[in-house]
Formats: structure tokens, sequence, C-alpha cells
């Protein structure tokens, strides 16, 4: 049974190169693009400001390469008093590594312990619910479409709650994107065969992309088999990612914690 792996490039192919070096077969299907923000000048007005800044937090490893890919060059340090905030272990060392030169301490980088039951918003806020925040500047870094940012929602209002100015700077934008014609291929060799296919989702907007661009895309270019959702098979790394995968018909949903070791031990288990 093969893993599709629909995280972005290039962690879609990390993620399958590790997991087949694990013994579980996996091949990378792309759900999600990742490009430039619509408006690149916002980063670099956060950047400008930073020192005004109590915390950063940053949803992803994208929002975190996006951020330091658009630093103005001018711009050479981290705030000692900033803090930098990730909702797990991988964004969290993105954070150190392309921080860390800048003056970015491991000591003011906040984020749940690697063996944390889940990785997002409300396993990170444990960690800063402690601190005063009144008064205090908070920016979300985040992804989003040609509309705008996508911010934590319920986290904005924690920390508003306590007193904190919050905005969100998108620093990114996610798009279905378009699958290769060997990725097409893969696809069709999905759909045709789901007992024989596990669909690997990390975002909800992914399982979005699928439905609403990529499945129409493919019936476009070629013909290829329409979904038959009852007999497919999903895993995905959160609850709320496990409800839209469900609400979009998949038979079989199973739920794991967002980490290679977690994945491998989900797929050798039996459902």
């Amino acid at each position: 049974m093969t893993t599709l792996v629909t995280r972005p490039q290039p962690q879609a192919d990390e993620w399958a190169q590790a997991l087949s070096a694990q013994g579980v077969p996996a091949r990378a299907l792309p759900l999600i693009d990742i490009a430039a923000p619509p408006r690149a000048q916002d980063v670099a007005e956060l950047w400008a400001t930073l020192p005004s800044h109590r915390t950063l937090m940053f949803v992803s490893p994208a929002a975190v390469d996006w951020f330091f890919r658009l630093r103005p060059p001018a711009i050479a340090t981290w705030p000692e008093d900033t803090l930098a905030a990730a909702p797990g272990p991988g964004t969290a060392r993105v954070l150190q590594a392309l921080g860390g030169p800048l003056g970015l301490r491991p000591e003011h980088l906040v984020s749940p312990e690697a063996d944390s039951p889940q990785f997002d918003s409300e396993a990170l806020w444990p960690h800063l619910a402690g601190l005063d925040w009144q008064g205090q500047c908070i920016a979300i870094v985040s992804g989003g479409d040609a509309a705008g940012s996508r911010g934590r929602t319920w986290l904005s209002a924690q920390w508003r709650a306590r007193g904190a100015e919050v905005h969100a700077v998108q620093a990114y934008q996610r798009t279905p994107g378009t699958w290769t014609p060997a990725q097409q291929a893969l696809a069709r060799q999905a759909l045709a065969r789901p007992e024989a296919h596990v669909w690997l989702f990390s975002s909800s907007q992914a399982i979005d992309h699928l439905a609403e661009a990529h499945l129409p895309a493919l019936a476009a270019a070629a013909h290829a088999p329409a979904p038959d959702w009852p007999r497919a098979r999903a895993l995905c790394t959160h609850p709320r990612i496990a409800e839209r995968a469900r609400a979009l018909g998949f038979g079989e949903v199973r739920q794991c914690a967002p980490t290679l070791s977690a994945v491998v031990e989900a797929r050798r288990s039996p459902p």
C-alpha cells in the first residue's frame, strides 16, 4: 500500500523519502503550492518594526522560510526582547536554523514539547498563557490566498482577551498548483485502486484543493476514474483535518500525530 504525501514541496519529497526509508512505501503528491505573498512589503514592514513586537507566531515552516526570505538586507539582527512562537517542532527547527544566525536565542523560541500529543495553537498556548500580554503587540506570520492572510483565530482571541494587540501578516500564498504528468498518472492510479493507497493529509486546505481543483482538472485533462470515496483511505494529522476528510466521504479515516514516527506507526498498525 502506497502512502500519498500531500504536503507542499519540498516537504512532500522529504516526507516520502523518510517514510520509504522506514519501510513505508510513499510517494509525493502535493496538493498545495507555496508562492510569494501578494504584498511582500507587509513582511518588510514587519521586519522594520520587530523591536516593537513582543512575539511573532509562525504558523508553519513555510511561514518561517518566506519571512526570512523577504528580510530586508539592511536588517541583520533579531531583537533581544522579541519572542518567536511555533506550533510544532518542525516550525521550531526552521526558526532556529534561520533565526539563530541573526541572534534568535533558543530560550526565546516558544513551542510545544517534541512529545506533545498534538501540535497546534491549543498545544502552544499553555506555554504562553502565563506571560503578561497587556498592551503587547503580537504578529501572526501566516499563509493565505489572493484575498489575504489566514491567521489563527482562536489563538488571536486568547491574546486579545489578555489585552494584547494582534495582527496577521501574510508571508506566503497557498494555491492548488498544477500536477505534473507523472503526478496526474499517480493520482489516476490512486483513484483506480483506492484500497492500495492511503492519502496522508496535514492540512484541511489540501483536501479542499483535491476536491475543488485537482480532481476537476484531472478529469478535464484526461480520462480519470471517478472518486470512489467510500473505498478511499485517509490518514490525518489533526482532528479538524479528519473531520474534513469524513465530510468529503472518505470511507476510512484515521488520525495520528504529525510526526514521522507516528505516521510510520499508524501505517504499520492494522485499522
